[in-house]
């Protein structure tokens, strides 16, 4: 029997971080020090009773946008079948097609597209992973959070501490920093602090082709996992030529918004690892479709942040993946993710996982309604 949308429930929701964090973008003067994160939540209900949950996110600027373009268009899903997650999400680009099909247009989509794939294994009484065809009940766990180029070397040694005495089984930092000598200073300290667990470095753009041929080199020493975004992040040719270099593995991917922007990293002979971001590439339906391509070209996966969601897509893929965690969804979900021997579990709880907290409606600025209730 076919069901259909009955209501939709849109939330532009203003998340504070606990206190300012800077990555190289900050310390080289392109960005100001990260305060919050602003998120657009949908909850779709249906004809038979079924519920889902999606969201997705923005840092700095675009939040609002993602939640005015998406309640332009969401009616536009009212009444069709959430079994057609593909048809309802093409028929929402084309109500949207003036602004294309990429950035703010397709992550505003993001959110209804993950709820309804959290409706559909709601429906099936499944967790997601397992909905798709799970190669893993858990995946290897890094943090990030606590690796920040506002905290001193002694604090990342602390929380990097803190993280694995939780269970937690990699550590990444943050370079990029103006003075390429201090990020070699860094990575040396906290590396001998690590001794051998699993270590990442992240440069979020911040060197040029020639700067980045050089720290990898000078990184290599290191035994790291892999080296994140050295480049601007759609230097798609520049990241492959990189990745062929060095026996240390380059990643990159997070920033990128759709899919053919990741299909170019392909295309220009990348071997590295992609880092695909469910909210960011459209929703869990361009994932899926570039994840398999991926597969195919026989790349490694580690999506960058929401791991509630990426927890799930990492579990289906093919070849072992990283999934990275950040804490700071947590005010958020009523749920929490278990964390141990360096991995993070899949819930048994049936979609996503996951429940809305009573926070997460004390930081909600404004809301709108679809359909009947």
């Amino acid at each position: 029997m076919t069901d259909a949308i009955r209501r939709l429930r849109l939330s532009h929701v203003v998340l504070p971080l606990p206190s300012p964090v800077s990555d190289a973008k900050v310390l080289t003067g392109r960005q100001k020090p990260l305060t919050e994160t602003v998120l657009l939540f949908v909850e779709v209900s249906t004809e038979q009773g079924f519920d889902g949950m999606g969201f997705s996110y923005s840092k700095r600027a675009g939040g609002p946008a993602q939640y005015t373009h998406l309640a332009e268009i969401a009616d536009v899903a009212i009444g069709q079948d959430p079994s057609d997650i593909d048809r309802i999400y093409q028929s929402l680009l084309w109500a949207g097609a003036s602004v294309g099909r990429s950035g703010v247009a397709t992550q505003a989509i993001a959110a209804l597209d993950v709820a309804l794939w959290d409706l559909k294994a709601r429906r099936a009484g499944l967790p997601l992973a397992k909905l798709l065809g799970a190669h893993r009940d858990s995946c290897r766990v890094y943090n990030t959070s606590g690796g920040f180029l506002q905290a001193s070397v002694d604090e990342i040694k602390e929380k990097a501490t803190a993280s694995l005495e939780a269970g937690i089984g990699g550590i990444k930092i943050k370079v990029g920093q103006p003075d390429w000598k201090t990020d070699l200073d860094r990575v040396a300290a906290i590396r001998e602090h690590l001794g051998d667990t699993p270590f990442m470095v992240d440069a979020n753009q911040q060197w040029d082709r020639a700067r980045a041929r050089r720290m990898c080199r000078e990184l290599e020493q290191h035994d790291l996992i892999w080296i994140e975004e050295p480049l601007d992040a759609w230097d798609a040719a520049g990241h492959a030529d990189l990745s062929r270099a060095f026996d240390t593995p380059i990643a990159t991917g997070e920033m990128l918004t759709s899919v053919p922007e990741h299909m170019a990293l392909i295309d220009a002979g990348y071997r590295g690892i992609v880092q695909p971001d469910a909210p960011r590439i459209g929703g869990i339906t361009p994932f899926l479709r570039f994840a398999a391509l991926a597969a195919h070209a026989g790349l490694a996966l580690a999506p960058h942040y929401a791991m509630e969601i990426h927890l799930h897509l990492a579990a289906a893929y093919p070849t072992e993946p990283w999934v990275e965690h950040f804490e700071w969804l947590n005010p958020l979900f009523d749920e929490r993710i278990e964390i141990r021997d360096g991995r993070m579990w899949l819930p048994e709880r049936a979609g996503l996982g996951f429940t809305l907290s009573e926070q997460m409606r004390a930081y909600t600025k404004e809301s709108a309604t679809f359909g009947r209730p």
